[in-house]
């Protein structure tokens, strides 16, 4: 996110500060990719952690032709060691972690868990839920969505192509045995809305679905993005000229004329891209959403969970969108005791993360 606002600022310093026609044009150009991998991701880190681990990993090409790399983790006693230092929200994306490699051959997983990534990060981005999981009996395959990690490029569909993707992945893996017990999917921001409009799709056949701060409609949450990201992102002198520009420039029509060009690229209309519709298809879902969160604020999450009264929705204070998908200590027996449930539970009231509402 924090990447996605320094590539903007750029390109528009570049520019001279273009006429307002070129203004929309350089944004939906920033809405149609993703541009590379946020810098906040430590690559190294997890590459070193990953290089400790037993893992099998491939890619499955989809019937649209694009190559979609995977990486299964088994369960094991890996006894995680993740902190995440609270205090510097805005620049960690990823706690300092360690943990033991298991020394006997791993157990028969009890379930296994798909895990999609957020926006211009990448499945290793979710190591440490992998390790969680694992620990709690699950085999769990993280998948890098289209456009993302080692996938290959195609249009974006804010999360209704990548879901096509994730079920014919889900369908190859199945063959090669990769996909044990019950199938669940947990997914994060972009990753969300994706496990949602997978697990609605028949096809997958997903038991639970887990989406941590998800949007509601992708034309909505760029129009609640945008300006935030310009209030913190870059912070070099001529970024934050370039930003209070954009500032003065930015307003309705300029979003919406860059959303509706960026749909019209990807052949896609970004306000008709409605999570909510397709939650409401989607089987036992948890949603969680982070009180404080200004990148897809709260609104978002409460209007899936509206649209989607059997749903259970959760949200926990003073949490964000960077911070959220990190609280492993809180959500973790959550999810876990979720996707453990011998059925689903019936009609779900909302309530606070950390507390029961059933």
């Amino acid at each position: 996110m924090l990447r996605f606002a320094v590539l903007l600022a750029a390109c528009l310093l570049a520019a001279g500060f273009s006429s307002w026609p070129g203004l929309p044009a350089a944004l939906a150009g920033h809405l149609v990719a993703p541009g590379g991998t946020s810098p906040l991701l430590p690559a190294e880190r997890i590459d070193a952690a990953l290089a400790r681990l037993p893992d099998r990993s491939g890619r499955v090409t989809t019937r649209s032709g694009v190559p979609v790399f995977w990486r299964a983790i088994d369960p094991g006693d890996y006894r995680l060691r993740a902190t995440w230092p609270r205090g510097e929200a805005h620049g960690n994306t990823f706690p300092t972690l360690d943990f033991d490699v298991p020394t006997v051959p791993a157990p028969t997983p009890r379930g296994t868990v798909v895990l999609l990534h957020g926006w211009m990060m990448n499945g290793d981005s979710l190591l440490p839920w992998a390790l969680r999981l694992g620990e709690a009996g699950y085999r769990t395959i993280a998948i890098d969505l289209r456009n993302h990690g080692r996938s290959g490029h195609a249009p974006s569909g804010y999360g209704t192509r990548e879901a096509t993707d994730v079920t014919e992945v889900v369908a190859a893996l199945r063959t090669r045995g990769e996909i044990v017990g019950p199938l669940h999917v947990l997914g994060v921001s972009y990753g969300a809305a994706t496990a949602i409009f997978a697990a609605a799709d028949p096809r997958l056949r997903a038991e639970r679905v887990v989406a941590l701060e998800s949007f509601a409609v992708a034309g909505t949450a760029i129009r609640d993005m945008i300006p935030h990201m310009l209030d913190n992102g870059p912070a070099t002198w001529n970024e934050r000229l370039a930003r209070r520009w954009m500032h003065w420039r930015l307003d309705d029509a300029v979003l919406d004329a860059a959303i509706d060009q960026a749909g019209a690229t990807l052949d896609l209309p970004l306000d008709a891209v409605d999570v909510g519709a397709a939650l409401a298809q989607a089987p036992c879902a948890l949603l969680v959403h982070g009180d404080a969160d200004r990148h897809v604020p709260v609104a978002h999450g409460r209007a899936l969970a509206a649209a989607a009264p059997h749903a259970r929705y959760l949200e926990m204070p003073g949490e964000d969108h960077l911070s959220l998908p990190m609280r492993l200590d809180v959500l973790a027996p959550i999810v876990v005791d979720w996707f453990d449930r011998p059925a689903c539970p019936g009609s779900m009231l909302a309530g606070t993360a950390g507390t029961e509402a059933d």
